[in-house]
């Protein structure tokens, strides 16, 4: 599965958890640039994407976070 696949579902994941269902993103989307993407939203988001793909993120990569692209990216990696 390449990025882009993954950030189609990612976009489903976060129109479910954010409730907007018109809700675009792109690799560089962001808590910054999405609206009602709070600390508490991100919990249930990074929950909502390791149950969907069933894997498991370290503190650590999801410090290293900078947008939607690097999460995608780093799905990628993680099922490879």
């Amino acid at each position: 599965m390449d990025s882009s696949a993954i950030l189609l579902e990612l976009q489903d994941i976060f129109r479910d958890v954010l409730d907007q269902p018109d809700l675009v993103l792109t690799s560089k989307s962001n808590a910054s640039t999405v609206e009602d993407w709070d600390s508490l939203a991100h919990i249930n988001l990074v929950t909502a994407v390791e149950k969907r793909y069933k894997i498991k993120f370290a503190l650590g990569e999801l410090q290293d976070l900078k947008n939607v692209g690097d999460m995608a990216d780093l799905i990628q990696t993680k099922l490879a």
